[in-house]
């Protein structure tokens, strides 16, 4: 098992908030995104996720004119990571972070990466050093999984 603090950022559009007018972006309080419609992304090998409130939630939320929504958190994700130490202590483990949907099928919410695979995720040099490991790199890949409701 794992543990990383992460800027989980996520980006759709909804054609009902497109706006007009002088205001570009329009940069929502906390109080004003329980009445706007978001993701239900939770962390499918995930143990436990603490979203940051610290002095007030770590959220950003912002609506541009024609609809694109930004939504970024910050979190602390504990996640599973399954070990197989046939090697010790000259292993190398790969320590997935799957999401997704927890209610929607795939026929209602897609997930993308908006970069594309090789540049959507950012991990600061300072960041890819720990006390017994070295983080070597990281990749991206999409699955669909077929669950018991959809």
């Amino acid at each position: 098992e794992y543990t990383m603090d992460v800027f989980f950022r996520q980006t759709w559009t909804d054609e009902r908030l497109k706006f007009g007018g002088p205001t570009e972006i329009l940069r929502l309080n906390n109080l004003m995104v329980s009445k706007i419609w978001t993701p239900d992304t939770f962390f499918r090998n995930g143990k436990k996720s603490i979203a940051h409130n610290m002095t007030t939630p770590n959220k950003l939320f912002r609506i541009m004119q024609n609809g694109t929504i930004l939504y970024t958190m910050r979190l602390t994700i504990n996640a599973d990571c399954p070990m197989r130490l046939v090697n010790f202590p000259m292993d190398g483990h790969a320590c997935p972070l799957k999401f997704g949907s927890y209610a929607y099928p795939k026929s209602e919410i897609i997930y993308t990466w908006k970069k594309g695979p090789l540049y959507s995720v950012e991990v600061p040099q300072e960041s890819s050093s720990l006390l017994q490991y070295d983080l070597i790199g990281q990749t991206v890949s999409s699955e669909t999984i077929k669950s018991n409701t959809g």
